[in-house]
């Protein structure tokens, strides 16, 4: 971004915007006004033409334009204010439950009304209820429609849509004087037929009345497709960015593979050929000193859990430690007999930590951890308590990470960082999806 970003204006520089209304756009996330020009509409209203009362439709939303012809109070179940509203092609009604006196002397016979919402059936055939509406003015009469759809934002309470659109309209200025940084090349937009991030933004808070809405909500109009490829930019952008990061840390050289040769003939089937390229590209990540930072995605039966074990042999015989950590104990439990049943035969006990877990057991196994006794451990959150220490941690792996929270899984990683002449030494991480 160049000097006096969008993202470096508070949304205060608006006009309208003190303290209190700061302190309710923030509810929405809303600080400055980048924030508030990528909080999107979720849908639209066209108010950009006059639909003759005669050809209403039941529950979608139109502007109509006539005259009053009545507006009487009706006493029911339910008091209401009813106001007859006819251009000559038919006769609606507008239905109130809330109303005020002066509301009802407004709706004088003759004076010409505006009126949006979505008319649906009632007693008196089609009603609308509580619609929106303007009246005309001897001075002024009714104000011109609007050039193009009106979007509709998501809002909390003491946030008005008529407050969100205007101050969108207000940043939509300073968009203008203040575009944002492409991240895109423009070769790249130009072969893709892609619209600016400046051309996109302004066009999902302004679009035409000609613009087919339906393309615009389902993502496939330009503009939205434009905000798609910055997002999947920005990110793959920060994966590398943290990538690189990964590199100023080291990690052990893993390159067992005799442990896993031996479970490997003792398994009643073969392993396919997807498990066998992704094991094989995992032991070369693990060979090499810069912690690999890999995600395994398969289906339910895909074999993932082989494909994890094979990393934590890799691990183990190579003299480091493993921690395996599930967001439940269920699925915690289901790995730790997994893998009971693979490493028993190779000598290696699995060991268990996990909430449930009684006190004395706990302190064993914490015990085992910290000095070196314990190879590999399967649990749940209690994995990254403070009093968990590993004597060697060289693998962490993660199942459903999205389940944990960034701090969570970076501080099982710091369990196994240490400092060497080289600097940090951290495990390599295994995440499985």
């Amino acid at each position: 971004m160049a000097s006096d970003s969008l993202s470096s204006l508070p949304i205060t520089r608006l006009k309208g915007v003190g303290p209190a209304a700061a302190e309710r756009l923030a509810k929405l996330g809303l600080h400055n006004l980048e924030d508030l020009l990528f909080h999107l509409p979720f849908r639209y209203e066209d108010r950009t033409r006059i639909t003759p009362i005669g050809g209403l439709r039941p529950e979608t939303g139109v502007v109509i334009e006539g005259q009053v012809m009545a507006a009487d109070v009706i006493f029911g179940r339910r008091r209401s204010l009813l106001c007859k509203v006819a251009d000559g092609t038919g006769m609606v009604t507008l239905r109130f439950y809330h109303f005020s006196a002066a509301q009802k002397n407004n709706l004088e016979r003759g004076r010409t009304i505006r009126v949006y919402g979505e008319p649906r059936p009632g007693s008196a055939g089609l009603e609308f209820y509580h619609p929106e509406y303007q009246l005309d003015y001897a001075d002024s009469g009714l104000p011109p429609l609007e050039k193009a759809l009106t979007p509709v934002y998501p809002t909390t309470d003491g946030v008005s849509q008529k407050t969100l659109r205007n101050l969108t309209g207000q940043a939509l200025h300073y968009l203008q004087a203040h575009p944002p940084q492409e991240l895109i090349p423009a070769q790249l937009l130009d072969q893709s037929g892609l619209p600016s991030l400046t051309q996109a933004l302004s066009k999902l808070h302004n679009p035409n009345p000609d613009d087919p809405v339906n393309l615009l909500l389902e993502g496939k109009h330009p503009a939205v497709k434009r905000l798609v490829m910055e997002e999947m930019v920005a990110h793959q952008l920060g994966m590398l960015q943290k990538r690189a990061g990964q590199k100023a840390f080291h990690a052990p050289r893993l390159s067992g593979q005799t442990l896993f040769e031996k479970l490997q003939a003792s398994l009643p089937f073969a392993l396919t050929g997807a498990q066998q390229r992704v094991i094989g590209e995992l032991m070369g990540d693990m060979a090499k000193p810069h912690p690999m930072l890999r995600l395994v995605q398969g289906d339910v039966g895909s074999g993932k859990t082989l494909v994890a074990a094979a990393a934590a042999l890799a691990a183990i015989e190579s003299g480091y430690q493993v921690a395996l950590m599930a967001p439940t104990e269920l699925l915690a439990e289901q790995h730790r007999d997994n893998f009971r049943h693979w490493l028993a035969p190779l000598g290696i006990e699995v060991h268990w930590l996990a909430g449930s877990l009684g006190i004395k057991a706990r302190r064993e196994t914490n015990a085992a951890l910290a000095d070196g006794s314990a190879r590999i451990v399967v649990g749940t959150h209690a994995l990254f308590q403070e009093a968990v220490q590993f004597h060697r941690l060289g693998l962490t792996i993660i199942d459903e990470q999205h389940r944990f929270g960034v701090q969570q899984r970076l501080s099982l990683r710091e369990k196994g960082r240490f400092d060497t002449a080289n600097g940090s030494q951290v495990p390599h991480q295994l995440t499985l999806t």
